[in-house]
């Protein structure tokens, strides 16, 4: 079986909507709401969602989280988290929800703390690589300074 290197199995790093973890890591937010972006598609996703995500081609994974809010399983949303981020160290992995700001935003501040970013950073963190109005209300921020205890 033929190694692929990371830059081929990963995301574009100036792709639209790739979060550059400091690892190096690349991984994409967006909104469901909008048309697939341009380029490879994924190969493993997570859906943040309240309800259950449409079919897609590729390996993915729901976390119901309704919108505005917290995931209703958190235990769950943690190992969901770890296992986009291990995977993130070789494949394209998308995290999403309907808008592409609150619950992704949240999500892909967890997986910056998962990379070392502190937790009391993280929001900032993400809020300067992805989107400035990335998570969106005051709960998911103190979710993110108390991930992922």
């Amino acid at each position: 079986m033929r190694e692929v290197p990371m830059e081929s199995a990963g995301w574009e790093r100036d792709a639209p909507g790739v979060l550059a973890l400091p690892s190096g890591r690349l991984i994409r937010g967006r909104a469901l709401r909008r048309p697939l972006p341009p380029g490879p598609a994924p190969q493993y996703a997570v859906y943040l969602l309240g309800t259950s995500p449409p079919p897609v081609p590729w390996a993915s994974c729901w976390v119901p989280w309704p919108d505005f809010r917290l995931p209703t399983d958190r235990a769950l949303a943690a190992r969901v988290l770890r296992d986009a981020w291990a995977r993130a160290a070789d494949q394209r992995i998308e995290v999403a929800c309907a808008g592409g700001r609150g619950r992704t935003g949240t999500a892909l501040a967890c997986l910056a703390v998962l990379d070392g970013v502190p937790a009391t950073d993280a929001v900032a963190y993400v809020r300067a690589g992805y989107d400035h109005r990335a998570v969106e209300t005051p709960w998911q921020r103190r979710f993110v300074t108390r991930f992922p205890s």
